[in-house]
């Protein structure tokens, strides 16, 4: 019989947020494949074609990239409110990707940013069950 290891909720949370990178890295990718992306890239005519709309792309990427390690770094009532907080911004902001990739080239996006959803909601979930009394579920 196999022993079920209690996980700490930092650990959980830091899980999740990998997932969620490995899916903006992959959904991010397969747009690469998409016709016309080459070219828009090239020609400079992307929808990040200004420096600025390229540096706060940046900044929207790296905040659950430093989630990872943020959620088992900080102290457990700084990491459970930011990890809500955060949480539900990248659900609505998923959720609005997903309501607007209509084309069927884009199913693949909205399929990723459904399951991102899923997963953002999951943390908030988890945080949200963050105990005073208990950081292992």
């Amino acid at each position: 019989m196999l022993e079920n290891q209690k996980v700490n909720i930092k650990t959980k949370l830091a899980a999740l947020w990998t997932s969620l990178m490995f899916c903006y890295v992959y959904g991010d990718y397969f747009e690469f494949y998409t016709p016309g992306k080459m070219d828009s890239l090239i020609s400079g005519n992307s929808m990040l074609d200004s420096p600025t709309k390229l540096f706060s792309a940046s900044i929207v990427l790296a905040i659950p990239a430093l989630m990872i390690a943020l959620s088992v770094l900080l102290k457990p009532s700084i990491s459970k409110w930011l990890n809500i907080i955060l949480g539900i911004l990248y659900t609505a902001m998923m959720i609005f990707i997903a309501v607007n990739s209509f084309s069927p080239w884009q199913a693949f996006y909205a399929f990723y940013a459904i399951l991102e959803s899923l997963i953002t909601l999951t943390i908030v979930y988890y945080a949200w069950k963050w105990h005073k009394s208990s950081e292992v579920y």
